[in-house]
């Protein structure tokens, strides 16, 4: 019997995983320690589990004897999003109570997952610190970085893994394997993945294959939002499969200006601002970037139509465009989009987040809508088997925080596989 804790849990995608590695070797297995701070993931942990997951790790000092540690320990201090602060030392960080665990109860291994922003963090010293920290503690490591669409998970979702023996360093058949960039790149080349796949859920390729044939209404696009895309792409909305809802970027993109969002635009002034949308970042005008400012003589080497003056004028008066000490930029407002990004069936998502999740969305019979909870647990590779939160936010928020199983599996499978005479799990 193979006992393990699983910190960090979340909705305890690690320990599904994890179990269903084990399983696969014929080897039995208990958890006997699980924690976790949020309270709604605690309550998704309780309707799979059947417990209640002890709370914050850092009050945890009695831990029952344990062979294996599972955690995904939080990746805000570490990610490109968040703010990006180093440290020399683990105190502080909730790495530190990892740290802890490991010296005080000396378990035989350890699975431990987090962003590929790690590796980079502080220009790779918080990685160094933290690996000079679990081989201090006397284990022996292999790190290796995955992408879950090469893992029958229909998902760009690039994540760190780092497996840990104590007294040993593992060996591992899997290595490191970005994947494609995108979901454009990953469609092109659909007849030739490289990877390594679940056997089980090899088939669940792409978006169109892990989405619900019958959704309920709540989850459809308003009616006047589809008329303005239609007013755009026309009537097969079809044509949408891939395009991203935001207004500081180009390329296939759809823009508030083009939507009429604050109001309808003539062509001149939609052509305004997208000439604007595609210029503004070029080096002659600076090295700023997003929040970068033209004036009206920057403007007009681009725009050269005799009716610039009165162009501003009418996308100012609209809010698409704002004047500060005679220079321009656009005003952008993404949130006001009920979608952000619609995703192509024929390829993959991009990563989930705990923010966006609830606004990706998908043309499914000529309608537009919002990607459902459900269809997030699948895009994480989660069994229909698993109970959703009931509550639609926290379960989007969930799945968005959460790993990818088949890849937890993929990953703890090859770890026994190639180890398991040090492990000594029979």
């Amino acid at each position: 019997m193979i006992k393990y804790i699983d910190l960090f849990a979340g909705i305890g995608g690690i320990r599904l995983g994890a179990s269903n590695a084990l399983l696969e070797y014929g080897i039995e297995s208990q958890c006997v320690l699980s924690s976790e701070i949020d309270d709604n993931a605690c309550e998704t942990y309780k309707l799979n589990f059947n417990e209640y997951p002890s709370g914050d790790v850092r009050n945890i000092k009695d831990i029952p004897l344990f062979d294996l540690l599972l955690g995904g320990f939080p990746c805000q201090p570490f990610s490109y999003a968040g703010k990006r602060k180093g440290f020399g030392d683990t105190r502080g960080t909730l790495f530190f109570e990892i740290e802890r665990i490991l010296r005080d109860n000396q378990p035989k291994a350890f699975l431990l997952e987090n962003v590929r922003g790690l590796y980079t963090h502080d220009g790779g010293r918080t990685f160094e610190t933290i690996m000079s920290k679990l081989h201090e503690l006397g284990y022996g490591t292999y790190d290796l970085i995955l992408n879950s669409s090469n893992f029958g998970v229909p998902q760009n979702r690039v994540r760190l893994y780092i497996l840990g023996i104590k007294g040993a360093t593992p060996k591992m058949s899997l290595k490191t394997n970005y994947g494609p960039s995108d979901s454009h790149s990953y469609k092109n080349s659909r007849n030739d993945l490289t990877g390594s796949f679940s056997p089980s859920l090899k088939h669940k390729c792409t978006v169109g294959e892990v989405l619900e044939s019958t959704v309920p209404l709540k989850y459809y696009c308003s009616a006047t939002f589809e008329s303005q895309l239609r007013s755009v792409i026309g009537d097969d909305l079809s044509k949408l499969n891939g395009y991203r809802l935001i207004d500081y970027r180009g390329g296939q993109s759809l823009h508030s200006w083009e939507l009429g969002k604050k109001g309808k635009c003539s062509a001149a002034e939609i052509k305004f601002m997208n000439l604007l949308i595609q210029n503004r970042r070029k080096p002659v005008f600076g090295t700023q970037q997003d929040g970068k400012k033209l004036t009206l003589e920057q403007i007009k080497s681009f725009y050269t139509d005799d009716d610039i003056s009165e162009v501003m004028a009418s996308l100012i008066s609209k809010r698409y465009l704002k004047e500060e000490n005679g220079k321009y930029n656009p005003v952008c407002g993404n949130m006001s989009f009920e979608v952000f990004k619609f995703l192509d069936p024929e390829s993959i998502s991009i990563t989930l987040t705990s923010s966006d999740s609830s606004r990706l969305g998908v043309i499914q019979n000529n309608h537009a809508r919002r990607i459902t909870p459900r269809e997030c647990a699948r895009l994480q590779g989660f069994p229909d088997s698993f109970i959703v939160n009931p509550t639609d936010t926290f379960a989007y928020k969930q799945f968005g925080n959460s790993v990818s199983v088949p890849v937890i599996e993929a990953v703890l499978s090859d770890f026994i596989e190639q180890n398991i005479d040090i492990l000594g799990w029979k």
